[in-house]
């Protein structure tokens, strides 16, 4: 008997909301509400240079935003913004799979920047047309870590039903979450870092044939928690809504555990860091991102493809990894990027709250 072929990653789908800002118009707009509460302007304004991050896609125009005063308020424009983007990234996997709605036998969603209930999946079963018997798992609250930990969850129940196909969908509309009076400095830096998108992947059981014979397949995942460490990132659910918890000991975190739980992984799988081709790490922030390099010791340039995602659309939370993932599925751009070879290893990390990471580990 022919051992069973893993799971296959066949498209991914990108989708960002049509209102694009660059850090300097949101500088602007934020720098009166800061003069009216805070002395030192100018060092609020330097705290949102720093995260690298050139400009950001908008759930919804600037001038919008100030009248969403209550958490019902940012709560239904999210569902609004978010069932249209969605709906967007998955027909763009689809189409870009060559798989059809009706093919689709589980929806996997994730998301940490609104609720809804039914869940947003729900919503999409009628605007995409999904079959009445499709399988929904929505899952929230895993932020940054969610897209890989989506990818992994995924491709388990591939694992017990080989025949069947999956699309993986994250919504984060970011924007939507600031808490404009909160001038603490984790407030100040997720309001200069974060952005709005969605990414939908489709993933195929290893008894299906790919629309593609060179896309990757997940060869094996894992989940890492640290304990007590709660504290570290997440949410504080208060009356406007949710309030960042983002400790600056993130990057300091990421240098102490991550080498050690990616070689550990590697290992088990008979590889090490050498024999990993494409590094594939969700856009923390430039301080998490030169961790991961320092702590891998990645060669130059190997994240560069997260560095410039960064830049371009900021952190996109969950759907930042599947981001970078989709880039280096598509055509190649840049001086770093080489197209993926049959045979080539490809390492999916990220970290989030728990705090904890997920690894995939991918082989085309």
């Amino acid at each position: 008997m022919n051992p069973a072929r893993p799971p296959a990653l066949s498209a991914v789908g990108r989708a960002l909301p049509p209102h694009r800002a660059d850090q300097e118009t949101l500088i602007a707009a934020f720098r009166d509400l800061w003069a009216k509460q805070h002395f030192n302007v100018d060092r609020l304004e330097d705290l949102h240079r720093a995260v690298r991050v050139g400009g950001r896609n908008l759930a919804l125009p600037l001038e919008q935003y100030p009248a969403l005063d209550t958490f019902q308020k940012r709560n239904d424009a999210w569902i609004r913004a978010a069932r249209s983007l969605g709906a967007e990234a998955v027909r763009r996997a689809l189409e870009t799979a060559r798989l059809p709605v009706e093919a689709v036998d589980h929806l996997f969603f994730i998301t940490v920047t609104g609720i809804a209930t039914p869940s947003l999946d729900a919503l999409l079963v009628n605007d995409l047309g999904l079959r009445a018997d499709l399988k929904r798992t929505p899952i929230f609250g895993l932020g940054c870590v969610g897209g890989a930990a989506g990818i992994a969850r995924a491709a388990d129940y591939l694992r017990a039903f080989p025949g069947q196909a999956a699309v993986l969908l994250s919504v984060e509309l970011c924007s939507l979450t600031l808490q404009r009076e909160d001038l603490s400095i984790p407030n100040i830096i997720a309001s200069g870092l974060f952005g709005d998108g969605a990414a939908a992947v489709v993933l195929e059981g290893g008894d299906r044939r790919p629309a593609s014979p060179r896309v990757p397949r997940v060869v094996a995942t894992r989940a890492v928690f640290y304990r007590d460490t709660e504290r570290i990132m997440g949410w504080d659910v208060v009356d406007t809504g949710f309030k960042v918890v983002l400790s600056a000991k993130v990057p300091s975190l990421v240098r102490e555990r991550i080498r050690g739980d990616v070689d550990a992984f590697l290992a088990e799988h008979g590889l090490d860091r050498s024999r990993i081709a494409h590094w594939v790490a969700h856009t923390g922030g430039p301080k998490v991102l030169r961790a991961f390099e320092e702590a891998l010791e990645l060669p130059p340039r190997a994240l560069e493809r997260s560095h410039r995602s960064l830049e371009e659309t900021g952190n996109l939370s969950s759907a930042s990894v599947l981001f970078v993932l989709g880039e280096l599925m598509d055509e190649p751009r840049g001086p770093e990027a080489e197209p993926p070879r049959e045979g080539d290893y490809g390492l999916l990390l990220a970290m989030g709250p728990g705090f904890c990471s997920e690894l995939v580990l991918l082989q085309w």
